[in-house]
């Protein structure tokens, strides 16, 4: 009984085959030969899952992506030259399943770096552009799937016992699956709640003070909605640090909607008010100003410095608290992908 070891890994499923022109003389030999090639695609394969886990480089995690394309093109070139054994049958269920991989890494993972650009734009973006990195690993789930069981019925028919061992890339791999799971669905409870904070701060930017009640009454709710997600979502392992960093950002927005907005508001209306004043003033000669008028107009500017100070106070404190709490969450979440995606 002839046997072989095949080495599993999981996460982005790319094999590589080594082949040349040249023929083999037994399918133990062609099986061997795709385990020789395998290897220097898995490397590859693990620099870009660490690219993308660890570097905060966008331009570093397309760098790894387009060594993993030059790769998987090498590997496709070598497998079309060399002569399948046993036939063509093999040979070419190996070549779609790389193709289709090639593909992927070229279409859809291009496609995914374009909407990474818009996601933030909205909630429904940054969930298409998170369903959009599900889907492709799914395709390549699906393919792996169908590569396992080729793989299996060319050792069968050949009388190849295949003796599973647990690969060390494998399991990082398998982890980083999980550890991704758990971050990106918590950015998106996240996500959800943070969109409403933006479109208010465009609404105060642009001093719309109906879009600044609708907006201020729309973070309230989803920052309390999101507390409640949170009580009952699991963390990962027994690691709730990124459970803990998004309640406190969603502890930020409450008070920032409840206690802080208001003040903001408050001013913005006065200073409108102000204005609407200080025109009439202006547009009426001096002779003619009256002394209601004139009292108004100063009691007018009493009152917009005392907000204005306020404002100021309130707005320099919301901006220092927001910054604790949202450089507090991208540490979290450096620290758990830190801890949990294995680095070598």
């Amino acid at each position: 009984m002839k046997v072989l070891t095949k080495l599993l890994f999981a996460s982005l499923f790319l094999f590589s085959l080594f082949a040349s022109a040249q023929s083999f003389d037994s399918a133990l030999e062609y099986l061997e030969f795709i385990g020789k090639e395998q290897e220097t695609v898995t490397k590859n394969t693990w620099k870009y899952t660490k690219a993308v886990a660890h570097s905060k480089s966008d331009k570093s995690i397309s760098k790894k992506r387009e060594v993993l394309i030059k790769t998987v093109e090498r590997a496709i070139a070598k497998i079309e030259k060399a002569k399948g054994f046993d036939g063509e049958d093999y040979k070419n269920n190996v070549l779609n399943h790389m193709r289709l991989n090639e593909s992927l890494l070229k279409k859809e993972y291009a496609d995914i770096i374009d909407m990474k650009a818009v996601a933030e734009q909205s909630y429904d973006l940054m969930e298409a552009y998170i369903l959009a990195q599900e889907l492709a690993d799914e395709k390549m789930m699906e393919s792996q799937v169908d590569y396992e069981k080729n793989f299996y019925a060319f050792a069968d028919k050949h009388k190849i016992n295949i003796v599973e061992s647990d690969n060390d890339l494998g399991k990082k791999m398998a982890i980083s699956n999980k550890v991704f799971d758990h971050t990106n669905a918590l950015y998106l409870i996240f996500f959800k709640v943070y969109i409403n904070e933006v479109y208010l701060w465009e609404a105060i930017e642009k001093s719309d003070v109906s879009g600044i009640q609708q907006n201020t009454n729309a973070l309230n709710q989803a920052a309390k909605d999101g507390l409640e997600i949170l009580k009952t979502t699991e963390p990962y392992k027994t690691d709730k640090s990124l459970i803990l960093a998004y309640k406190a950002v969603f502890n930020f927005f409450v008070d920032e909607s409840e206690n802080k907005i208001p003040t903001i508001a408050d001013y913005l209306i006065l200073k409108e008010d102000f204005e609407t004043i200080k025109t009439t003033i202006d547009k009426t000669p001096e002779k003619k100003r009256t002394k209601e008028q004139i009292d108004a107009y100063n009691k007018k500017i009493k009152d917009i410095n005392k907000a204005g100070t306020n404002y100021n106070k309130v707005n320099d404190a919301l901006n220092n608290n927001r910054q604790k709490v949202f450089l507090k969450m991208e540490e979290s979440k450096s620290k758990f992908l830190s801890r949990h995606v294995p680095k070598d």
